[in-house]
């Protein structure tokens, strides 16, 4: 192929779109990867409490306006997490979950 400017331009277009192939490519395969986790907070979620994390409350229900589920996460010390329940089951639906879980304590302790 002659080296002209409509020959250039194919030769970038084409380089692009197997760029992007790549891309999507590597996205797919790292789809199955989890994320990192971040290490739990050391005290209680609840203002004003400085009592250590117990446990890790989570909950997943439809937001009210429509725009899908939420999952919301708080690290509470063990007083707080008793007082805990779902609070959302008006929009409960299949894939609801309210879900409490220990936190692992330190090796240290």
């Amino acid at each position: 192929m002659a080296d002209t400017k409509s020959g250039r331009d194919k030769q970038a277009r084409d380089e692009e779109r197997r760029r992007i192939q790549r891309d999507i490519s590597e996205a797919r395969e790292r789809g199955d990867e989890l994320e990192p986790t971040a290490d739990p907070p050391t005290e209680c979620h609840r203002r004003g409490c400085s009592e250590p994390v117990a446990f890790s409350v989570t909950e997943r229900y439809q937001e009210e306006t429509g725009a899908g589920a939420v999952e919301a996460t708080a690290f509470l010390c063990a007083d707080h997490t008793a007082a805990e329940s779902p609070v959302n089951l008006e929009d409960a639906y299949e894939g609801y979950v309210f879900h409490v879980e220990p936190v692992a304590a330190d090796a240290d302790d």
